[in-house]
């Protein structure tokens, strides 16, 4: 698209937010996006402008100069790519109503590769947090981009995992480019970028309301090969990320849980009506006939550690699952004190996790 027509479509855009279906009918119609904001309001109406959108057109154009506004873009350095470039990810373009712009911060250029959504609840049980950044970090180390929403808990652990393994994230705000959401994942947003890439379809500026998520939620699943769910309730915004999966025929996976558990109501539920059950990263690299890399773990061997009948019986008690401190004292029959300085050892070690609340929990591999 040339310059000039960008500057009126994403002026256009920034106040009627229009889809690209609608961007498509206006230009086809008028001629160019020019010509769409200069034309009379009787030209408007007899289109049959965006219901509840032509006041708003008419307000800003007597306050917006669509060429300074672009400017004010580029200078922010955020990437711009419409539907109508070539530049466009092809995986949103076949999309039903695919988003009619995105900005991006970042390496945008690569939003075409192959990758994985990890999405599920804001605020997950430790199981999950634990569950989600491990298979980030696998799924990562076997080539994936890892896709989620930045959001609290489940998301943030998947774009953690991914950066850990020195793997590429991608996230995808409800909010406008330049709105960080939430506040403390300020950093994490800057890390992001710094490999991977963050995208919006929303204009600059727009702040992060309810009515944006599930909207969202169409391009994290549209930009992934499958959409894998680690912990969500029977009504969340996971949920509506794997429907929209199944829309645009897209894999849909679900790591099962508790069934006396309401977080992992959801992903039970998603197991039953059909979404493939997983319980290791290869479960989802099968799909696809790929492997998991062989990498170091970091993980000091076993081997040299002076292990006593007590600790075999300590390293038996923790599992997969998150294993509070006041059960391992419980179950062992050690002190607290003895048991802390067996679990510190472990810990350095790399063997095992310290979890918030004294939960531990053994790491995969080790």
């Amino acid at each position: 698209m040339k310059e000039e027509e960008l500057a009126y479509f994403l002026a256009i855009h920034a106040v009627t937010f229009a889809g690209a279906r609608k961007m498509q009918e206006l230009k086809d119609y008028f001629g160019g996006f020019r010509e769409v904001w200069e034309a009379e309001a009787g030209e408007l109406k007899a289109f049959r402008f965006l219901p509840g959108k032509l006041d708003a057109l008419l307000a800003a154009r007597k306050n917006l100069d669509p060429l300074a506004y672009r400017e004010v873009l580029y200078s922010k350095g955020y990437s711009i790519r419409t539907i109508f470039d070539k530049t466009y990810p092809e995986a949103l373009r076949s999309l039903y109503d695919p988003p009619a712009v995105l900005y991006g911060w970042g390496k945008v250029e690569t939003l075409d590769q192959q990758a994985i959504a990890v999405v599920g609840a804001r605020k997950p049980s430790p199981y999950g947090r634990q569950i989600a950044r491990s298979m980030a970090t696998d799924l990562a180390r076997a080539g994936f981009w890892i896709v989620s929403g930045m959001a609290r808990g489940i998301d943030t652990e998947a774009h953690l995992g991914a950066l850990e393994a020195g793997g590429r994230t991608v996230a995808v705000l409800g909010s406008g480019i330049d709105v960080v959401y939430p506040r403390e994942n300020k950093g994490l947003y800057s890390r992001i970028a710094e490999t991977g890439v963050v995208v919006s379809e929303f204009p600059p500026g727009t702040p992060p309301e309810p009515k944006n998520f599930p909207i969202r939620n169409r391009i994290i699943s549209g930009l992934s090969k499958g959409v894998l769910v680690v912990e969500a309730r029977v009504k969340s915004g996971a949920l509506i990320t794997a429907d929209w999966a199944l829309d645009q025929g897209r894999d849909v996976f679900a790591v099962p849980g508790p069934i006396t558990s309401r977080l992992s109501q959801g992903t039970n539920n998603l197991i039953k009506q059909g979404a493939k059950l997983v319980t290791t990263v290869e479960d989802i690299l099968e799909e696809y006939q790929l492997v998991l890399k062989d990498t170091e773990t970091g993980a000091l061997p076993l081997g040299d550690l002076d292990r006593s009948s007590e600790f075999d019986m300590v390293l038996d008690l923790l599992g997969t699952e998150p294993v509070h401190l006041d059960q391992l004292v419980r179950l062992s029959g050690l002190t607290p004190g003895q048991l802390s300085g067996m679990l510190l050892e472990l810990q350095i070690r790399g063997i095992i996790e310290v979890l918030p609340g004294n939960y531990f929990i053994r790491l995969r591999g080790s």
